[in-house]
């Protein structure tokens, strides 16, 4: 999984739930996909949250750095 992109991640995901949707899979393989689909969204929700925090670090740090030039 870690060779993929999170966009790769996103649009397989779609198409996992384009052909999941469908309702035209065999049982065996709708389970296949819902287990990638599960995989891939958990990928996505860690890219996401890994993101946020370092969003929310950098954030502080310019604060940090506004504060004492003031």
């Amino acid at each position: 999984m870690s060779d993929k992109t999170f966009e790769e991640a996103i649009k397989r995901l779609d198409e996992i739930t384009r052909l999941l949707e469908s309702g035209e899979m065999p049982l065996d393989s709708s389970m296949k996909l819902f287990e990638e689909g599960t995989s891939l969204a958990d990928f996505c929700n860690k890219a996401l949250s890994e993101a946020e925090q370092k969003i929310i670090e950098l954030t502080d740090i310019k604060k940090d750095e506004t504060n004492e030039t003031q």
